[in-house]
């Protein structure tokens, strides 16, 4: 004999739910998805809401955890909402934050399918264009970067593969002259190799490391190389899917790509804090 899941009776031979449960549940389910998405982006009024939301989940079979990870991503839609036009404004910014707080939604589990991070970086991108010098990023222990007087880390970047371009040179061709035969098997060539030099760049992994943006700089440090760059010494960025390309003014530089995973927030941060920078 089963046990129905959501009401606890007797649900029938090898049954875990009755039929009218499970729809009560579905239908509860997404009744409250879309009061909470709604009203994680606008200026509800959450003591309203929040009875409203639990009548539902009551007469639904909607335990306590279920309501709590259906708030979770009613939370989690209303931010790809919020950033279906890659602004968020800082209203809608505050209704989140209201939202988390009045239902005490842990910002581990807001950002385990990466959500939290997303407002940040929105956040921030808003700040920079509005004149603001972002100081939004809390590290835990040392930072990996000495940092100069007056200077503001604006974001972080671990585990950043960094690539440079290399060129090898090889060459195709074969020997010119005669052939003598000194021994079985063995022959001595009389001639010079004529060769064309054929040239291949490629993109080589150099290392792997902390990718930090300040105010001021852009710092990288990995087991082999460390460096930072100064705004004003980029002659142009360029941005990929999933991260950035720079290249330094000076004769010997080489292109530097740095893959972050966000090519659309590293490209808009870097060249905005270096717009900035220039003013």
């Amino acid at each position: 004999m089963g046990i129905c899941r959501f009401c606890g009776k007797d649900a029938g031979f090898l049954r875990r739910a009755h039929k009218e449960c499970k729809q009560a549940y579905d239908e509860g389910s997404a009744r409250i998805l879309d009061i909470a998405t709604k009203a994680a982006v606008s200026r509800s009024n959450l003591a309203d809401i929040q009875k409203t939301i639990e009548n539902v989940a009551s007469t639904s079979h909607i335990d306590g955890q279920s309501l709590k990870d259906l708030l979770v991503k009613a939370w989690e839609t209303a931010v790809m909402r919020a950033l279906d036009d890659k602004i968020l404004s800082e209203e809608e910014e505050n209704s989140l934050a209201t939202f988390k707080k009045w239902f005490s939604l842990p910002t581990d589990i807001l950002d385990k399918n990466g959500a939290h991070t997303k407002v940040v970086k929105a956040a921030i991108i808003r700040d920079v264009l509005n004149g603001k010098i972002p100081q939004r990023v809390k590290i835990d222990g040392m930072l990996p970067f000495n940092l100069q007087k007056g200077e503001v880390l604006v974001w972080l970047f671990e585990n950043v593969p960094y690539y440079e371009p290399r060129t090898r040179t090889t060459y195709s061709g074969g020997y010119s002259g005669v052939s003598f035969r000194i021994a079985k098997g063995v022959y001595y060539r009389v001639g010079g190799f004529r060769g064309n030099p054929v040239t291949t760049t490629e993109t080589v992994h150099i290392d792997t490391g902390f990718l930090g943006i300040t105010n001021k700089h852009i710092y990288f440090t990995g087991r082999v190389k460390s460096f930072r760059i100064r705004y004003d010494k980029i002659v142009s960025f360029t941005p990929h899917s999933d991260g950035i390309g720079i290249q330094r003014d000076a004769l010997s530089a080489k292109p530097q790509i740095f893959v972050t995973g966000d090519g659309w927030f590293t490209y808009n941060l870097v060249t905005n804090l270096a717009r900035l920078m220039a003013t």
